[in-house]
């Protein structure tokens, strides 16, 4: 007996109960109404009458025909495919390049780059290998010479002997050496406002592309808020934290450090500007404030200049740099 035949005979059901409850006088409980009301007529001759259908899909019941309109088999349907959404795979599919084409306008990481199988595409490969070198390259390099003297900039030391020893030992990067200390003695202002240091910490590159601009930037800047500057140097192979040595020898009220970011696969020339509060020995990082992400693909270096001399004029009206100067505003 298929749907159909079903639908009728239960339609058939309803308006017999309806019928003979109708035409009754007594009161009876529900549960012996419906015993009752079910034997006035049996199932079967109600299936009996479904059974003559006409051929154009009519079906009679008691004399009277009804057009019963075909039913799809559901078995024989086929379902879309669709994805674990719960989308069609060929709309999700183009929903997704869509997000894809939309992530890659706003980002330079790899985003949905594809496989050639298990493997990256050749072409993908190729560009992780060639920016891989690039950041080797940015931390083992050497600034050029033309680009301090550009600037009017001396080199010191810290207690790093090579790259080898910087990379190891990070908190030799943090000291300078004794004749680093010497030198600064002799040849830097004592007591300025604002103290300038460049570094190439852990990218050369960044120090090579950015400084020139950041440093002129902030130089006017700092000349238009009328602020004093020191005598800005280089450290070569220099760590944040060697601005304690620095504000120990020239009790400077701020130091800002312009060094070379840790390199990665996107960038290998990003310079940050570090910059703390009379910085001395004892000095806790959350002292300290960072502007990052100084290059041409990130903050432009002339706009960062610019910006660092704003900042520098806060930390000199509260008195504080980091988490303190964040109190201090709020």
């Amino acid at each position: 007996m298929n749907e159909v035949l079903i639908q009728q005979i239960t339609k058939m059901v309803v308006e017999k109960l309806e019928a003979v409850s109708g035409g009754q006088t007594t009161q009876q409980p529900a549960s012996e109404q419906k015993v009752q009301l079910f034997s006035q007529q049996p199932v079967g001759h109600l299936a009996a009458e479904a059974q003559h259908a006409s051929p154009s899909g009519a079906v009679t019941f008691h004399g009277t025909t009804e057009e019963v309109k075909p039913q799809r088999n559901i078995a024989t349907v086929k379902p879309k495919p669709t994805t674990a959404f719960g989308k069609p795979k060929a709309e999700t599919k183009q929903t997704e390049e869509d997000h894809l084409a939309e992530y890659r306008k706003k980002t330079p990481a790899r985003v949905g780059v594809g496989r050639a199988g298990s493997r990256p595409k050749t072409d993908t490969w190729l560009k992780f290998r060639l920016d891989h070198a690039a950041a080797v390259d940015a931390v083992f390099g050497e600034v050029p010479d033309n680009v301090l003297e550009g600037l009017g900039l001396f080199q010191v030391q810290s207690k790093v002997m090579d790259k080898e020893e910087y990379i190891r030992r990070p908190d030799l990067g943090r000291k300078l050496s004794d004749e680093a200390k010497a030198t600064i003695q002799e040849r830097c202002k004592k007591s300025p406002v604002v103290q300038i240091v460049a570094s190439n910490g852990l990218s050369a590159k960044a120090i090579e592309e950015n400084l020139e601009d950041v440093y002129l930037s902030l130089e006017q800047s700092l000349n238009n808020l009328n602020i004093e500057m020191g005598t800005t140097f280089y450290v070569d192979k220099g760590r944040v934290a060697v601005m304690d040595d620095i504000g120990e020898l020239l009790k400077p009220d701020v130091v800002v450090m312009l060094i070379g970011e840790r390199p990665g696969l996107v960038s290998a020339e990003s310079l940050s500007a570090y910059l703390c509060y009379q910085p001395r020995h004892g000095t806790i990082e959350a002292d300290r404030m960072v502007i990052s992400n100084i290059h041409k693909g990130g903050i432009p270096p002339v706009e960062a200049g610019a910006f660092l001399g704003t900042v520098i004029q806060k930390i000199l009206k509260y008195g504080a740099s980091g988490v303190t100067l964040v109190r201090k505003e709020g």
